[in-house]
Parts: C-alpha cells; structure tokens; sequence
C-alpha cells in the first residue's frame, strides 16, 4: 500500500447545537479515490475544510506527511482579490508550472487569461479555480462539489484529466455518474461520524442500506432487552444483593444508551400537487426563431410535446437553454414562428439562480405566500411545519430568513415552494444542483410518477437517464435536435456527445507571449455600434426596474397581499433578471470586441 499522507484522527466540532462531527476518521494514502458522501449538513464540506487546514476542529488530531502538497476547491472559489484571471491561476502554481499545460487548460475550459473576474459567471469562476489547482499537481487534491455549474462536455473533460492525475483525491459531488467514475473507496459521514469501505460508489448504496438494516435490527435488540430487564426489576426473584446491583447498573448503562442514540435522518417527503388534466397536446412548436444582435438561441425549430412527456434540454453553459423554456412556455415572444400551448395548463417552475425571492423572506412566508400558518397541497389544507418536515426542515426554522440557509437546504424549499403549487406542467431549471443523493432519488421518483407534462434542464448524466423520455440538444448556431430516451440514448443515436459552443481561444499567459502578431478583429457592424450605444442605457433601465421590484417585495406585508398578485410580481422579477444577464453579457461582448480594434 501506499503511503500515508494525511490522518484526521478524532475529530469533533459543534456550531451551536447538535454536533456536526464526532470522532470522525479519515486516512489519505498516495494513490487514493476517495468520495466522500452523506446527507446534506452532515459535515462533508467542514471535514474537507480540517483536512485542508482550513478549520480548527474542537477536538482531534490532523497529521501531514512532511512535504506533502494540499490543494483545496471551496464550492464557492473567490477571485475578488485578483485583477484577471491568469493571475488568479499563476497565484496558486509553483515556479515549475508548465505554461504550455496552462494555455492548454485556458482552451478546453473555455476561458480567457485577460478577463475580469468581477465578470464571470458561476461557471466560470468554478472554472479558473479548477485550473489553478489542478495545474499544481498536488499530492492530495480536495475537491468540494467541482461539477457545480458545469456543463457536460465540461464534466467529462475534467472527469478524463481527473483520472490522468496522480493527484491522491479526496472528492464531494451529488453527481452519481462522476463519482462512480473516479471513486476506488468511499468515506461515508453519518451523525458526526466516518465509515469507510475499499469500494468505489457504485457500491455505496447497498453496503449503506445493508449497515441502516443492521443498526436497526441493534436497536430493536437493545430495546428487547431493555424491555426483559424492567421487566426482572418489577417482577423477579430477589437474588444476593451484590448480583442485583451490577444488574440495575447494566440496566441504566442500556437506558443511557438508547437516550444518547442519535437514529438516521429521515428521508425528505416529495409529491406534486396535480391540477386537473391537461389536453392531450401540451404545445406545439412551429418555425420558432430567437436571436440576440447576432448571437442565435434557436433557429428553426418545430416539434410537438405531448401529455406525460418529460423532456429535457441539455447542452453548454450559454447555449440559451433558459431562453429557450421561456420561449417555449410562452415567457418570451420570438422573433418568428409561433409556440401553441395546449389548454387548461396549470404551470409550476424551479428557476436555476433559486433567486425569485428576497434573501430576508422567512420560510413560512416563502411556502405560504405569507397569508397564515397553512400551504394547500392537493387542495387540502396542511399545518407549514408539518409541510416543512416532509423537506426535513425543523420546525425552529419556520421563522429563519431564506438567506441563512445552506445551498441545500435552499434547493429543498424551492422545491417544497414549487411542488405545492397545483400543476399539470412542471418547468424545472436544474432542480439537482446541491440536492443529496437521497432526495435525489426521492425527485426522480416523484417525477416518474407525476401525471402531468415536465420540462427540465440539467447537466447530471445519470438524473437525464433516469428521468427523461426524449432530450433536446444544442447543436450551435442556434440548432436544436431531439432524441428519444436519455442522456445514454443519445450518445448511441448520436454518436458523440455535443461539442461546446463557440470554443474561446485563449489569450497568450504573461510568460509566453504569442509569437505571431495577432490578427486585426472584423469592424463593428452598423448593428454593433448602435447595441454598443444604446445597451448601456437599456442595463441601467433594467437594474433599476430589478431595484424597485426587489424593494417591494421586501417591504413588510408583501407576502400578506393576493397570492396571485405576489406570484406575477416574482415572475416579472425573474424575466428582469433573465434579460439583464443577456444585455449585459451581450454588452461585454461588443466592448471586448471593440477595445481588440483600438
């Protein structure tokens, strides 16, 4: 075996209440896989920050083979500190680092040395901080949720140079297929504890499901005996005394132990709440159109969605996809053709940025529209709390602010949000980003079963498989295709994956400047100058309607008003957001491109 690099021993810490870890264990060997799972808040990311030196536990050990290397990918990478990009990368790299892999990484991940930070998305960003410690070759390599906002064809990009590394890697993700890919052994965190098992995850579920049934059959045992023992204590024959009394002490030893047992948690609850039936023919697609200047979402396409269908939209960050459910769920007027939508639709939706209400909204307020303690669900009246605990929240956070919850915990109220509300069409932007595994499965079971029509967008390969009847692919350049079955099905009809829309061609690093002189960029059409002018007013317009809106939906009493009123105020939010990004981005677009000609 190879040798040891790091060992946590022991380790323990509180925040505040129950504790998050409790003599938790974890052994890094040189030629480790390690994936580490368990449920949302059970200590996955703090356990990874100790092993980073990052946090100081309360108690235990952590030990560093001398001159061993640790490289750490926080789920949210901060480059608030850097001028550019590049800089951002060189700042974590040795002296040795080789600038021909740094321009090589900069192409496949489709970033630019030069830009801002300040201007990236989420993707981007998760992006240039994969690079900066994946360049560094490190002996231990700690990565938190990396596939977050990434694409597939990004996905599997870094799952091939993931398994290329000699990195010893220590990996979080909710994302099955990418774990089972690179995983050899899995470290299970369970009420403030480690388990582990020399197997990758592919084995996890069964040796997880067969140590609960074990640890259940225990308890039952423990409670038995319990049970016999009160029983001699009220009832039996009194013995000699001193026999009586190391009995009645193993008797309140098996009492300590049942009050001190911390049980699994519970699994989270998830039904729809069903309209009536739609008609047969949920929307019928004709010639449908959508440019932006000269940046084409769809060209041309014509297709027909059917009752029951559960359709995805899969292809690269950028590729318009949002835009495109917009369009199709009639959010968005295009510039030609025409979508016709079936009848009596009754339309709930998920949006990926979980952004459609105020950081300052209560829990309670978010599910009830903030008119009283009750939410309908299948238009029968039911308790918040009692509603809150089927999403494994407790009843103390009824009144916490939507702001103090984790990404998790997020993504469960905006789903327990969106799932309360009567549909017969589900509208789901990447309803898996953060969600655990369990209540993974728990979604794909509540889909499966659902009666109504879904539209989804996602980047995880194995929910596409799982859940989807047919996919919708960006092509580029605006072109759409549609394949039955999932994600898999579409690779064998297909033939390959989907390659990344409008590759960026990386700018030349500080240390080795491009030895062709670049070539002169086309003249900014007429087209081009008048966006260039009149876009920057068009964003200050926007920000200013996002402003008023967001304050009005933080004054007090908002979610007291009519629901519907509450409802259309969220949605007028969320197209301003929607149409800011893309102004924006466009704006960034014809300013670089301009700056290239001076």
């Amino acid at each position: 075996m190879a040798r040891q690099l790091l060992i946590l021993e022991d380790i323990s810490l509180t925040f505040g209440g129950a504790p998050v870890l409790s003599g938790a264990d974890l052994t890094v060997h040189g030629n480790d896989r390690i994936c580490l799972v368990g449920r949302n808040g059970s200590g996955k990311s703090t356990l990874l920050k100790i092993a980073a030196g990052l946090v100081e536990p309360d108690s235990g050990s952590r030990w560093v083979h001398p001159g061993t290397t640790v490289r750490y990918l926080p789920q949210e990478p901060d480059l608030s500190a850097y001028d550019t990009v590049l800089d951002y990368i060189e700042d974590g790299l040795d002296e040795t680092a080789s600038t021909h892999r740094l321009e090589d990484f900069l192409s496949h991940l489709h970033l630019s040395g030069e830009a801002d930070p300040k201007t990236l998305s989420g993707g981007e960003a998760r992006k240039a901080a994969l690079a900066r410690v994946l360049l560094a070759e490190p002996d231990i390599l700690l990565l938190d949720e990396p596939t977050n906002h990434l694409d597939i064809a990004t996905i599997e990009w870094l799952e091939m140079t993931l398994r290329d590394l000699k990195s010893a890697i220590v990996l979080i993700s909710h994302d099955r297929r990418f774990l089972s890919t690179l995983s050899k052994a899995t470290v299970w965190l369970d009420r403030g504890t480690a388990r582990r098992q020399e197997k990758g995850f592919a084995d996890f579920e069964a040796w997880r499901d067969k140590t609960l049934d074990e640890e259940a059959t225990a308890r039952h045992k423990l409670d038995r005996k319990i049970a016999m023992e009160e029983d001699w204590l009220r009832y039996g024959v009194t013995a000699r005394r001193k026999r009586n009394q190391k009995r009645l002490a193993d008797l309140h030893a098996l009492r300590a132990a049942r009050r001190n047992y911390r049980g699994p948690q519970g699994k989270a609850t998830l039904s729809a709440s069903e309209a009536g039936q739609s008609g047969k023919r949920v929307m019928e697609v004709t010639d449908l159109s959508k440019s932006y200047g000269e940046r084409p979402i769809v060209r041309d396409l014509s297709m027909r969605v059917l009752r029951g269908d559960r359709l995805a939209l899969i292809g690269p960050n950028g590729a318009g996809k949002t835009t495109l459910i917009n369009l199709l769920t009639d959010q968005l007027t295009p510039d030609t053709g025409n979508v016709k939508l079936g009848t009596t639709l009754e339309v709930a939706s998920l949006d990926q940025k979980r952004a459609s209400l105020s950081d300052q909204t209560t829990l309670q307020d978010a599910l009830t529209g903030g008119r009283g303690d009750t939410v309908s669900v299948n238009g029968t009246p039911r308790h918040v709390v009692g509603y809150m605990k089927d999403f494994l929240f407790t009843p103390n956070q009824a009144r916490q602010p939507i702001g103090k919850l984790s990404g998790g915990e997020r993504g469960r109220l905006m789903l327990a949000r969106a799932l309360s509300l009567p549909s017969n069409l589900l509208i789901l932007d990447e309803p898996t980003n953060d969600l655990d595994l369990e209540t993974l499965d728990l979604l794909q079971e509540m889909l499966a079963g659902y009666a109504g029509t879904v539209l989804f967008v996602s980047h995880d390969r194995d929910f596409l498989d799982r859940v989807a009847t047919s996919v919708l692919v960006a092509e580029g350049d605006g072109r759409w295709s549609e394949y039955p079955g999932g994600y898999s099905d579409m690779l064998d009809q297909r033939g390959s994956a989907p390659t990344p829309i409008r590759p960026a061609k990386p700018k030349p690093v500080k240390s080795k400047p491009r030895p062709e002189p670049k070539k002169q960029a086309p003249a900014l059409s007429g087209k081009e100058q008048e966006l260039l002018r009149t876009l920057p007013g068009q964003i200050d317009g926007l920000r200013v309607q996002k402003e008023k809106l967001e304050a009005a939906m933080a004054t007090p009493g908002f979610y007291e008003g009519d629901r519907e009123a509450v409802e259309k105020t969220s949605r007028a939010l969320q197209k301003i957001v929607d149409a800011l990004d893309i102004a924006e981005e466009r704006w960034l677009e014809l300013e670089i491109k301009r700056e290239s000609l001076t």
